[in-house]
């Protein structure tokens, strides 16, 4: 069943883009540069600390409660994103991984969802692998130039910056909630 949207589209979304959104049923995203703004802080003992929004918190909660999965696939493995993600209630969540693709693919296979259910943010050309495949692919605005060409819509915003809300609020429009 097809829902009608709930409000005015996102800046910059096309009718195309809004169709793509309304298909998605997994969400799946990048860390660094997507969640965050992409700096690294490491402290001098070694420990390395992220900041999140808590916009994009709120976005993540509000997308699993309408009945959308969201994942994290990320290519270093943090302390703080493990916290994050249960905080939210991210139960899929890939660290440490070299191969976004096979990882997608495995969490895929356990959600029983295919390509054309997907949708997955990224910034930086090793993530244009997993886009590449989604019916909406999505870009944040400070992206490297291969990740928005890979892109559906780029964001409004920046990663760490509230992007991530603006891509849920999209799927949240999409599917009418």
């Amino acid at each position: 069943m097809t829902l009608a949207p709930a409000g005015p589209a996102p800046t910059g979304v096309t009718a195309d883009v809004l169709e793509r959104a309304r298909r998605v049923r997994l969400l799946v995203l990048d860390v660094d540069g997507v969640l965050t703004d992409g700096r690294l802080h490491i402290t001098a003992h070694g420990e390395e600390t992220k900041v999140f929004h808590v916009r994009d918190g709120s976005g993540i909660v509000a997308v699993q409660r309408a009945g959308i999965a969201v994942a994290i696939i990320s290519g270093r493995d943090s302390p703080a994103v493990t916290r994050r993600a249960a905080e939210l209630g991210i139960r899929h969540v890939r660290q440490g991984i070299a191969d976004k693709r096979a990882a997608l693919d495995e969490i895929l296979r356990e959600l029983q969802i295919t390509a054309d259910a997907l949708a997955c943010v990224g910034d930086d050309p090793p993530h244009v692998p997993m886009p590449e495949r989604a019916i909406l692919a999505v870009a944040v605005a400070h992206a490297h130039a291969t990740a928005r060409a890979a892109a559906h819509w780029t964001t409004p915003s920046a990663g760490g910056h509230g992007a991530v809300r603006e891509v849920c609020d999209l799927l949240l429009t999409a599917h009418g909630t």
